[in-house]
């Protein structure tokens, strides 16, 4: 399991919705400490990462801008990541 949270305020382009959702996603599983969930906590764990994020994007919307970008590229923009898991290349 990953021990940082992306950052993805002041991507340029904007963070996607499908990298707001990979974070929610490594949100919850940081703090329930399940890496793999059983099929009976799968579920709830979907819908409350769908739910952070909503909240997530919503928040992102109204930040201001920031005036230098993250230090770090999202996982889901990174070639080897996206290779590894089997994504097209990431798009501007």
């Amino acid at each position: 399991m990953c021990r940082n949270i992306t950052e993805l305020r002041g991507l340029e382009p904007p963070a996607t919705r499908e990298e707001i959702e990979a974070a929610s996603s490594q949100f919850i599983r940081k703090v329930t400490g399940i890496s793999k969930p059983n099929l009976a906590l799968a579920h709830a764990m979907d819908v409350a990462a769908l739910e952070i994020a909503d909240i997530t994007e919503q928040l992102l919307a109204g930040l201001p801008a920031r005036r230098q970008p993250p230090k770090t590229l999202p996982p889901l923009r990174r070639p080897e990541v996206r290779d590894r898991l089997g994504l097209a290349p990431f798009a501007p």
